[in-house]
């Protein structure tokens, strides 16, 4: 049954050429809105959190201040709607899932960045 899945996976979803980044880095995701029978372009910045599964269901999660309250957000890679990721900063972290970067305020919220 998994092979089947892997190859249904492989053969009909289509794949977008993305920028390598994970947790800890800054990006961008320009995703598409519709509302009504208008659409338009919206970004979204913030710290890239997690990267979690592969394939078809891989998503990752994005957190942002608005004002003094967090919000994160998840996005599947696979999603129709996003047009272009871009890379702002490479955050140097030691933990692939930095869920601990929820509870920091102020200056202990700031990831070092990585040199090229």
């Amino acid at each position: 049954m998994e092979a089947l899945v892997k190859f249904v996976q492989d053969e009909f979803v289509t794949r977008k050429d993305l920028p390598e980044f994970g947790a800890g880095d800054t990006i961008t995701v320009y995703y598409e809105i519709k509302e009504g029978n208008k659409t338009r372009t919206q970004f979204f910045r913030g710290v890239v959190i997690q990267r979690r599964g592969s394939g078809s269901s891989e998503t990752f999660t994005i957190r942002k201040m608005s004002g003094s309250i967090g919000v994160e957000r998840i996005f599947p890679v696979n999603l129709p709607a996003l047009q272009k990721i871009e890379v702002n900063k490479r955050g140097k972290v030691r933990r692939a899932r930095i869920y601990y970067f929820r509870g920091l305020t102020g200056k202990k919220a700031r990831i070092t960045e990585r040199r090229r």
